[in-house]
C-alpha cells in the first residue's frame, strides 16, 4: 500500500498510522503531505505501541500550540498509560545528559533559560563573525574553480563542528571524536553502539567540565559553570546537560540549514543570481531560507498535561503533539506563494526557531553562520552548480531534522 493510501486510511477511531508516516518518500519530499494535512487539521497517528500523538501543521494552530502552557516537554513527568509519570527507564547515563532546558518546563525551565542566558549571551555572537569568516575563508581554500565538492561533508559539516568546538571549549582536535559519538546517539545504530558511545560522550564531557572548573577559559562551558543567578548555580549534571543539547541544537542544524539553503538557492537559479549580484540581499535572504526549507522539520516532543483545544480538536491529556515547523513555514493562509522561494520576501512571520518559551536561544548564530557560510560560497565560487538531479540526493532518515546526507557541486 503506497504512503498516501496508508496515511489516508483510518481506524475506527479515527486514528492513522504514525509509522506509515516516516517513509523515504516522506524524507525525500514531505511537502505533499503537509498540504493534506493543513487541509484537515490536527491529525491523530497512532503508533506501533498503541500511543497517541497529533501532528500540528497549520500556521495558527502550530504558533499557538508552541507558546501553549498546558503542552509540557519533561518527560519524567509524562502521563504514563501504565499508570505513574515517566516515559518508562531511562537508559545508562541519559539522566546526565536530558536535564536541559528543552526537557523542562517552569519554574525548572525558567531558572535553567535564566542562567544559560547569561552564559550563552557573554560573548555576543556578532564578536564571534570574523572567526567564523576565517574558518569558512580557511575550508574554501581547498578548492579551485572547477573542482567538485560536496557542501555538506566539506564545507558545512567541518565549519559547524570548528564552530562550536571553539564556542565550547572543545579542542578542535577532538572535533571529530564528538562528533562520531553524537551522529551514533541520534541516529540508527544497533543498542550496544548507542550506549557505548553515551558512555565514551559522558566520560569526555566529566573530564572536560573538571578541567574547566579548574582552569577557566573564555568558553561556554566556563561561563555555564561561573553563571549564577544570587546563589543560584547550574548543577554538574545540567552543566553536562546544556553542553550535550548545544552540540546537537548549535551543530547538525548549523548543518542542515547550510545544506537545504544552497540546495534551494540552486535551485532556482533566477534568486541565486540575484543574491550573487546585490549581497545586501543575504540577511532577508537567510530568512526566507529559513522558511522554505527549515532545518527542523518537526519540533521536538510535547505532551498534554491536560485536555487542550488546538485547532478545533481536543487533546486528551497523555497524547503526544508534534508541532511541523516545514508545514507551518509554507502554510498558505500566512505566506504567499509560500511552496516558491523570493529572497526578497519580507522577512516576517516564520518559525524556524520555534515560539514562546523554547524559542532557540542560538538563532543569532545560526543566523551569523549561515549568512557567513552561504555568503563566502556563492561569491568565491559564482559559476557552481549541483553536480548530480536532485532525484539522487540523499536525506537523511529523520523526522525532526530535514538534513541532506550530501550535495555534490562543481565550483
Amino acid at each position: 500500500m503506497s504512503q498516501d493510501m496508508d496515511l489516508h486510511t483510518t481506524a475506527e477511531d479515527g486514528t492513522r498510522s504514525a509509522e506509515a508516516l516516516i517513509t523515504q518518500d516522506f524524507v525525500r519530499d514531505p511537502h505533499a503531505t503537509y498540504d493534506w494535512m493543513r487541509e484537515e487539521g490536527p491529525v491523530k497517528l497512532r503508533q506501533a505501541s498503541g500511543s497517541v500523538l497529533w501532528m500540528l501543521t497549520r500556521y495558527e494552530d502550530a504558533r499557538a500550540a508552541l507558546a501553549e502552557p498546558k503542552l509540557h516537554k519533561d518527560p519524567r513527568r509524562f502521563p504514563n498509560p501504565a499508570g505513574g509519570t515517566g516515559m518508562g527507564p531511562e537508559e545508562p547515563g541519559m539522566e546526565l545528559l536530558s536535564r536541559h532546558m528543552l526537557n523542562s518546563d517552569p519554574p525548572d525551565h525558567t531558572r535553567l533559560r535564566k542562567l544559560t542566558t547569561k552564559a550563552f549571551t557573554a560573548r555576543p555572537t556578532e564578536m564571534f563573525r570574523p572567526r567564523i569568516e576565517e574558518l569558512a575563508a580557511g575550508l574554501l581554500d581547498g578548492f579551485q574553480a572547477g573542482q567538485r565538492m560536496d557542501v555538506v561533508n566539506d564545507y558545512a559539516m567541518p565549519l559547524s563542528t570548528r564552530v562550536i568546538c571553539e564556542l565550547i571549549g572543545i579542542p578542535a582536535a577532538d572535533g571529530e571524536i564528538f562528533r562520531d559519538w553524537y551522529t551514533t546517539m541520534t541516529g540508527v545504530h544497533p543498542p550496544e553502539q548507542v550506549t557505548e558511545a553515551r558512555q565514551s560522550l559522558i566520560r569526555y564531557l566529566g573530564d572536560l567540565i573538571a578541567d574547566k572548573r579548574a582552569r577557566p577559559a573564555d568558553d561556554l562551558i566556563s561561563n555555564l559553570l561561573q553563571a549564577r543567578d544570587a546563589d543560584d548555580l547550574l548543577s554538574e549534571t545540567e552543566v553536562m546537560s546544556m553542553v550535550f543539547l548545544l552540540l546537537g541544537a548549535g551543530h547538525e542544524t548549523a548543518i542542515s540549514f547550510i545544506g537545504t539553503a544552497m540546495l534551494s538557492l540552486l535551485s532556482a537559479p533566477d534568486q541565486l543570481a540575484l543574491l550573487q549580484k546585490d549581497l545586501t540581499l543575504l540577511p532577508g535572504a537567510i530568512e526566507e531560507l529559513l522558511r522554505f526549507e527549515s532545518p527542523i522539520n518537526v519540533a521536538t516532543f510535547r505532551y498534554a498535561a491536560e485536555p487542550v483545544e488546538i485547532g478545533g480538536v481536543t487533546i486528551p491529556a497523555g497524547d503526544s503533539v508534534f508541532v511541523s515547523i516545514g508545514a507551518l513555514n509554507r502554510d498558505p493562509s500566512k505566506f504567499s506563494e509560500p511552496d516558491r522561494l523570493e529572497i526578497t520576501r519580507p522577512a516576517t512571520g516564520h518559525l524556524a526557531f520555534g515560539h514562546g518559551l523554547h524559542h532557540c536561544l542560538g538563532a543569532p548564530l545560526a543566523r551569523v553562520e549561515g549568512a557567513v557560510a552561504i555568503g563566502q560560497l556563492i561569491t568565491r565560487f559564482p559559476d557552481l552548480a549541483p553536480a548530480v538531479g536532485r532525484e539522487d540526493l540523499q536525506w537523511r532518515f529523520s523526522l525532526m531534522l530535514r538534513c541532506l546526507e550530501s550535495l555534490p557541486v562543481v565550483l
